[in-house]
């Protein structure tokens, strides 16, 4: 059943507009990289193993970490080749991580062959399971955090009601144009990839399509895919229509809006597990296919590049390569980095590469970045209007950078969203100095 009602989040946020974002219509196939930087932590977790050394061949999609805990995941070879060294460096938080350099050679095992369809139908959840962690699967949406430990998570909560798998298309950023494209590109694997979660994940009984009302088409074909699939795996299937307000794809934005329908509807949703199209596409070609994250849709834009597009990049494919099939920069950019002007994080080096949870890169020209100088306070109160949890970030940035306070009541509620630092006419980083987001450190043998 459809529901037409638009559900939106009730305070703050903003509408973000960028008109050097890429176009949406289509992917572009990136060229594959001659040399790649895989990276064996791509996000906050845990230890990760390497299993190769310097000089060692390596095929494509063969795994070459693994990780040591729940809170890691595995990483596979994007290409084959072989290991020629491994960097390491520190972070801005202080982290030390380690990457492979793998020059390409040899034959694709998966490039360009037909995949053989395994069969999944008697799967049960421990199977399942096992296939997410050999596979690296990772909430590539977000965090990074091993879609294993999630659904441990949800199976963990000892409530008895059923549970549902929120599908998140909602665009309220037009970053994340690459999803978009995604979604209209790779619609059926991720409708199966999210039935896939629902049935053999436990407790999920219903799946609910949550998409921004401007982006209706995606969520009625969505729902039409659903229907092959409702029968045989016996869940139901819904669409919720949210506001395309920044940022009603937050967690704690959506779930309001959720909570809100459920009680409108009068309908029981239980506990929520959200997964986003990349993720959801990443479980369907594990379980079916037996194949690792090798590649995804990245947003390559910003004023600074030549030719703005959306594509399908190998994991470990350096930016500056993939600045490079954009046609290069137009002029130097003043500011380069991942993710959204909203939320990124910024990129000290070129050589830094594509990871399972990139989905944007940008490069501003000056007079684009220019918006980022920072100057002094004027205390206009902007912030306070558009933030969505309904903090002061006037006060909390001041209270750490004036008065060095070791505690700030509230500032555990921000989310980073970065509402607060678009609309602020001083261009102070208040959203970066509330969640003391680090800076990405430099590569060094």
């Amino acid at each position: 059943m459809v529901h037409m009602k638009v559900y939106s989040f009730p305070r703050g946020g903003l509408f973000f507009e960028d008109p050097t974002v890429p176009p949406r219509n289509s992917s572009v196939v990136a060229f594959l990289p001659a040399f790649s930087v895989i990276p064996l932590i791509q996000y906050p977790g845990g230890q990760v193993t390497t299993l190769v050394s310097a000089g060692d061949l390596v095929r494509e999609g063969m795994l070459i970490g693994r990780g040591e805990n729940t809170d890691s995941a595995n990483v596979h070879a994007t290409v084959p080749g072989r290991v020629v060294r491994i960097v390491k460096w520190k972070d801005g938080s202080g982290r030390h991580n380690e990457a492979l350099i793998i020059r390409m050679e040899g034959a694709f095992e998966c490039l360009g062959k037909k995949e053989e369809n395994f069969f999944h139908m008697g799967m049960n959840y421990q199977e399942l399971q096992q296939v997410l962690v050999d596979y690296g699967i990772v909430e590539m949406e977000g965090s990074g955090r091993p879609v294993a430990d999630m659904l441990a998570e949800l199976r963990g909560t000892g409530k008895p009601q059923a549970s549902t798998l929120v599908v998140r298309c909602v665009f309220d950023d037009p970053w994340l144009a690459a999803d978009y494209v995604l979604c209209k590109e790779r619609l059926q694997a991720i409708v199966e990839g999210s039935f896939i979660i629902a049935r053999y994940g436990g407790k999920i009984k219903h799946v609910v399509f949550a998409v921004s009302h401007r982006e209706k088409e995606i969520g009625e074909s969505m729902l039409a895919e659903a229907a092959h699939y409702a029968e045989r795996y016996g869940i139901t299937s819904s669409m919720v229509l949210t506001g395309s307000k920044y940022p009603q794809r937050n967690r704690r934005e959506l779930e309001l809006v959720l909570r809100n329908y459920e009680k409108k509807e009068n309908v029981t949703l239980g506990t929520l597990l959200m997964l986003g199209p990349a993720t959801l596409a990443a479980v369907h070609d594990a379980v079916k296919y037996r194949r690792p994250i090798l590649d995804r849709y990245v947003a390559v834009g910003g004023s600074a590049v030549r030719r703005p597009q959306v594509m399908r990049v190998r994991v470990g494919k350096r930016l500056g390569d993939l600045f490079e099939e954009c046609g290069g920069f137009i002029d130097t950019p003043s500011r380069i980095s991942t993710g959204s002007p909203l939320s990124g994080k910024a990129v000290l080096n070129l050589d830094e590469p594509v990871t399972k949870t990139s989905y944007a890169v940008f490069a501003m020209l000056k007079d684009q970045a220019g918006a980022y100088l920072k100057q002094d306070c004027i205390s206009c109160g902007e912030c306070r209007n558009v933030c969505p949890v309904g903090l002061d970030p006037e006060e909390l940035y001041k209270r750490i950078t004036i008065l060095h306070a070791a505690r700030n009541p509230g500032a555990e509620e921000c989310h980073g969203c970065g509402c607060c630092e678009l609309v602020c006419p001083s261009h102070i980083p208040l959203s970066d100095v509330i969640m003391g987001k680090p800076m990405s450190g430099a590569l060094h043998d």
